[in-house]
């Protein structure tokens, strides 16, 4: 029994990876600002404290040692540094969350030594400082740079589930099914994508194991944007209404000039098996489709 702190564990994959933790017997606290409440009960313990108040997030720690962090909700280079300050010495390996944002869209497949966070210039600045992905950049140099425990960076493509809070994948079948148009850039641009229960699968791996630095999780295979809106055409017996151009009230969150996927080479030789999108990316369309209806 491994004794863990999850940082953002009550929504999407980071309750899936609560859960899991649990199943395995783990003694797990979770730390929230407590707007989502606990749908775990007294399973967990529940600290409740401002992630992005360094004075708050010391306090609700004190006194505490973990084998094992996970930080879902670190987005700047300062949460990061301050994680570092509050943690060093008390925890024994830090499994964070990061994305396929770390890498520029340009058409091709991308390897970890595509954004190499060790020699990255640290800017230090709050979230608000940074695109999304120059934050997740910026994060991880800090981590690698000034943490004093082991840490593995996680960089997942767009998750997919049907409990996905950010309704990426439902906007497209919504708009889809009801007629609306939705605009893209480049329809034969291919992404990668990974499944919720498998991103929570994967995180838990990373504690487990060795592997360290920077590492892609993403399901096997690709998927153009044409296709996947053919499997939505299929799924809700309606054509889709394609804009190239569009606002941004129209314009589809996987609207990407460019192929945007990575390898999981690294992952897999490490031990990983991970599924193939063509396993659950039809299913997952048609379930949330048939719920439209």
């Amino acid at each position: 029994m491994k004794n863990i702190l999850v940082l953002g564990g009550t929504r999407f994959f980071g309750r899936k990876l609560a859960e899991l933790l649990m199943e395995d017997g783990n003694k797990v606290t979770i730390l929230t600002r407590g707007q989502s409440g606990n749908p775990f009960g007294n399973r967990v313990e529940h600290l409740i404290a401002d992630r992005s108040k360094k004075e708050e997030l010391a306090q609700a720690v004190e006194g505490r040692r973990f084998d094992i962090v996970y930080d879902n909700i670190c987005y700047s280079p300062k949460e990061a540094h301050e994680f570092c300050e509050i943690f060093n010495g008390k925890i024994n390996k830090l499994v964070f969350t990061s994305t396929l944002s770390t890498y520029e869209i340009d058409g091709k497949e991308k390897s970890e030594e595509d954004f190499d966070p060790y020699h990255h210039e640290i800017l230090m600045g709050d979230k608000l400082d940074f695109t999304y992905g120059e934050g997740k950049r910026q994060a991880e140099a800090v981590f690698f740079k000034y943490a004093k425990f082991p840490v593995v960076a996680v960089r997942f493509p767009i998750v997919m589930g049907e409990d996905d809070y950010t309704r990426r994948l439902h906007f497209h079948i919504e708009r889809i099914a009801d007629r609306e148009p939705i605009g893209f850039v480049n329809m034969e641009a291919e992404m990668s994508f990974i499944q919720a229960t498998e991103a929570a699968e994967f995180l838990k791996w990373a504690a487990m194991t060795d592997i360290e630095g920077p590492v892609n999780a993403t399901a096997n295979g690709k998927i153009s944007l044409a296709k996947l809106i053919q499997l939505i055409e299929k799924a809700t017996g309606e054509r889709a209404r394609i804009s190239l151009l569009g606002n941004d009230e129209i314009r589809s969150p996987y609207a990407i000039p460019d192929s945007w996927y990575v390898t999981n080479e690294k992952a897999v030789k490490h031990g990983f098996s991970f599924s193939h999108i063509d396993d659950w990316l039809e299913p997952l369309v048609n379930t949330i489709a048939n719920h439209k209806k």
